[in-house]
């Protein structure tokens, strides 16, 4: 399956802005590459691509006074199977989970495991360790929580959702990765695009959060928004919580004027030729519509 994915976001600036942007697929994304997944600007500056620990592929820049365009047009191969699912998959226990893991057993920056420890075992101490453990924490959030895009602000953390109620993507995420994490289960904030493949259209592209967790010896996808298998998602970012994969993170002021996100599955068999000839074509995605 070939999956053509990119964005168009217009921002303004009053005063010069550094940026570092994760805007791009993930280091270990496994699939072919049609075009280029990079970072284009207009106008024209500099831009410094680094990969962080986590694998992110970030790029830094400085904004210039006015406007800018940020785009990124590319077309990716994915294998077009559903995320996997393990009911069997057990947990580890502490002592024998890999040191790489152990980053992602404690608090962070949105997700306050140590405040939620209390509720999660009175929540979740009589489910079955493992598998069935992750996707009783991923039914309660999906139950627990109201999606809208009016719900979201970037100062929101996992309790704040859980007491409000609310929240976006990201915020299902976090509070699964939060209660994940309260009960030993190592567990790490993921997003990327994931467009309409198999599911009824949405609306408007945008980026998706979702999680992953650490059960018998790999990490497994798990989104507490959708809370069923999708199929198509292309990581971009991955860490302890948002904090670690902001779309955008400024160091000054910027007025987004424009955020059009594509995800599309290209239907019909074509040679790389005729990909490569399709991306000189404008995507037909809508732009999702922005909060004044």
């Amino acid at each position: 399956m070939f999956i053509r994915v990119g964005f168009e976001i217009i921002v303004e600036c009053p005063v010069e802005v550094p940026l570092v942007l994760a805007l791009l697929p993930h280091s270990s994304y496994p699939g072919r590459v049609i075009g280029e997944a990079r970072l284009h600007a207009d106008p024209a500056i500099a831009l410094e691509m680094f990969t962080d620990g986590f694998g992110n592929r970030l790029t830094r820049a400085v904004a210039p006074v006015g406007r800018l365009k940020l785009w990124s047009d590319c077309i990716v191969e994915n294998d077009g199977q559903p995320d996997v699912f393990n009911w069997d998959a057990g947990q580890h226990p502490i002592a024998e989970l890999p040191t790489e893991t152990l980053a992602f057993l404690t608090a962070s920056r949105y997700c306050e495991t140590d405040e939620l420890v209390a509720q999660a075992w009175a929540l979740f101490g009589d489910t079955p360790p493992g598998w069935a453990r992750v996707q009783a924490i991923c039914n309660w959030v999906h139950n627990h929580l109201t999606f809208g895009y009016h719900y979201g602000r970037p100062t929101k953390t996992a309790v704040d959702a859980m007491r409000e109620r609310t929240g976006v993507c990201r915020d299902f995420a976090q509070l699964s990765v939060a209660l994940c994490r309260a009960m030993n289960i190592p567990a790490r904030y993921a997003s990327g695009y994931l467009g309409d493949i198999g599911v009824p259209p949405s609306g408007p592209g945008d980026f998706c959060a979702w999680f992953e967790a650490f059960l018998e010896g790999r990490w497994y996808t798990f989104d507490a928004r959708y809370n069923t298998p999708r199929i198509g998602r292309v990581l971009m970012v991955r860490g302890r919580d948002a904090a670690d994969g902001a779309m955008i993170t400024s160091f000054g002021r910027y007025d987004m004027k424009l955020f059009r996100v594509w995800c599309d599955q290209i239907t019909e068999p074509l040679s790389d030729q005729a990909m490569l000839a399709l991306l000189q074509t404008r995507p037909d995605a809508p732009a999702l519509t922005l909060a004044p």
